[in-house]
């Protein structure tokens, strides 16, 4: 079973073969929690998320419609981090100082940890849609077409939105060495 494609996997699930889900979550789960911890850079909350969004994969899998299964993983992970961020927003403001953390080869070189904060601080000025956009983007490596799928968009106004928000990135940081 293992070596069946993620669409052909879901659709056995959304037939009642429930277990089959199991190879999906196994396939799908770090990108989902890597997805939602640079959105939320709270661990425990990612994990929270991550798992509700299995939840709901298996809850609305009558829903699911032949299609690229990733795309449709996402948006359920989009959806309810929105709905966290909504529920969030009057309690506190934590997601306007969203840290942001880039590896490096070698962590003692100051150059390069100095580049880090200034791209962090940089990240941080985004707006949520374009910070978004950046971390599936450049960080996941997700292609313009899934991310319209996701987002709802053309792939067209998905690329034009990333060359944006990567000129309103590249601006923030400049202003900031």
């Amino acid at each position: 079973m293992k070596n069946l494609n993620d669409e052909e996997l879901m659709i056995l699930v959304s037939n009642g073969k429930l277990d089959m889900m199991s190879v999906l979550f196994d396939r799908y789960h770090i990108k989902i929690f890597n997805f939602l911890f640079k959105m939320t850079r709270d661990k425990e909350v990612s994990q929270d998320i991550t798992q509700e969004v299995f939840y709901k994969a298996i809850k609305y899998r009558a829903s699911y419609k032949k299609g690229k299964f990733s795309s449709w993983i996402y948006t359920i992970a989009r959806n309810i981090f929105t709905d966290y961020y909504q529920r969030q927003k009057n309690k506190d403001e934590r997601f306007d100082t969203i840290e942001y953390k880039i590896e490096q080869k070698e962590p003692d070189q100051m150059d390069i940890k100095e580049t880090n904060e200034e791209l962090k601080r940089a990240l941080n000025q985004l707006s949520n849609v374009d910070r978004e956009l950046v971390i599936m983007n450049r960080y996941q490596g997700i292609k313009y077409q899934e991310i319209a799928e996701i987002t709802g968009s053309t792939a067209g106004a998905v690329k034009t939105k990333v060359h944006r928000a990567i000129h309103k990135l590249k601006d923030h940081y400049l202003q900031n060495i």
